[in-house]
């Protein structure tokens, strides 16, 4: 009898590297409050931590034939003029003239009131902008971190077992994940 595939789920993983990365965060800034490290040191040792975590995460996987299972919900594609109108042009502000006197006093004080609750709303349309931004970035990292691991899980079915090749493979992936953002701190420590 064949034994059955064990599958994460997608969501969970993700949920769980969030998690993660925050306590990375945490630790690195509690830690650094006593030792005073400059900010290339917290990037490394950040991406050390997530990259050991990521390493043993990964061998787990492999030596188990652990895969992944898509569940995220599917998102519509935007075109690019569903969320911004693209006219190309600032518009011409009006100029409004109140006058003197006590209607140009009333005025005013209306004027001021309706400015006011423009950008009340403006603030609060902002507002949704960003929680929008944020959910955007959030899928776009769900996506190319799910990818990732989903390509790292489909060698499962070959190194299930052997704990030597689990963790050659996750050594390579972990190298080819992370490598490149140590380089780029290295660089930007070189060239500063």
């Amino acid at each position: 009898m064949k034994a059955e595939k064990t599958y994460l789920k997608g969501k969970s993983v993700f949920t769980v590297s969030l998690l993660v990365i925050g306590i990375t965060v945490l630790t690195v800034y509690l830690t650094g409050e006593n030792y005073n490290r400059n900010v290339t040191a917290n990037l490394y040792l950040s991406l050390s931590i997530i990259g050991i975590t990521l390493f043993l995460f990964m061998t787990y996987g492999l030596y188990y034939g652990i895969g992944l299972k898509d569940n995220f919900p599917k998102f519509r594609e935007f075109k690019t003029g569903d969320l911004i109108a693209q006219s190309g042009t600032a518009p011409d502000l009006p100029s409004i003239e109140v006058g003197d006197g006590i209607g140009g006093l009333i005025m005013s004080i209306l004027l001021w009131i309706g400015m006011t609750i423009l950008i009340f709303v403006l603030l609060i349309l902002l507002e949704a902008f960003f929680w929008i931004s944020i959910f955007i970035i959030l899928a776009m990292l769900y996506w190319i971190f799910f990818r990732a691991l989903r390509l790292v899980f489909s060698k499962s079915k070959d190194t299930k077992g052997d704990i030597g090749i689990s963790a050659i493979y996750s050594l390579t992936y972990s190298v080819l994940y992370l490598g490149w953002i140590f380089g780029i701190v290295y660089l930007t420590e070189i060239l500063h």
